[in-house]
């Protein structure tokens, strides 16, 4: 097996995400149920930002503090994920070498990278994971 040299070729291209008038409720669901640590937001297929497992950590209230059940809930069913999103989300291109992308990861100190084309048009999204991955393959060959 060679070894994968671009990011298209390592890359999940079945992405879940979530629209842009999403909620915090709504992230928290789909991170729970599918194990995803980051959320790509999109708005017509263009990624708009992106909401990790932490972001959502941080805009839950403390159920140690003196927030009534009601008003815990009320937060999650109310809170745009806009309002948490990262915008400035750094991305890479199918074409982006993978050693690039390694190097973008590592100096960003981040779990994944989503990957576009054109008008910032989400196509995939590379993760730590999916290079670990690349990495256990080469050494395999060996």
């Amino acid at each position: 097996m060679p070894i994968p040299k671009l990011v298209r070729e390592i890359m999940s291209t079945n992405v879940t995400t979530l629209d842009h008038d999403s909620r915090l409720l709504d992230a928290a669901l789909v991170m729970r149920s599918s194990g995803y640590r980051h959320l790509p937001v999109v708005h017509h297929d263009r990624l708009v930002g992106i909401i990790s497992d932490r972001d959502v950590q941080r805009a839950t209230p403390s159920l140690l503090g003196k927030v009534s059940q009601e008003e815990y809930n009320r937060i999650f069913e109310t809170t745009p994920i806009t309002r948490i999103m990262v915008r400035e989300v750094i991305t890479v291109f199918p074409t982006t070498p993978i050693r690039d992308a390694v190097r973008i990861l590592c100096e960003n100190k981040l779990g994944c990278l989503p990957v576009v084309e054109g008008e910032n048009r989400l196509v995939g999204i590379i993760t730590v994971t999916d290079l670990l991955n690349v990495l256990d393959c080469i050494y395999s060959q060996e």
